[in-house]
């Protein structure tokens, strides 16, 4: 569990700097945004033991929520 949370975290880290370089489309910044999130709650260093209280079924469903609403970010405003 711990591998696929480093490699999920470093998968956001880069996928944010690399939006934040770019800026590729209008709304990039939230992503990006949404993506050192997803990276700091999948880090499994900064959350080895429980601090705040936040349980790893927590930090799952944190993540799930954000996977989730990246195509909501990318729907054009009208």
């Amino acid at each position: 569990m711990a591998l696929v949370g480093w490699i999920m975290s470093f998968v956001a880290l880069f996928a944010a700097l690399a939006l934040r370089q770019d800026l590729p489309i209008g709304g990039s910044v939230m992503l990006s945004n949404l993506l050192i999130l997803l990276a700091l709650i999948a880090c499994p260093m900064i959350w080895r033991e429980k601090p705040l209280g936040i349980s790893r079924g927590q930090r799952i469903l944190a993540a799930l929520i954000l996977f989730l609403s990246v195509p909501l970010l990318l729907l054009p405003v009208a």
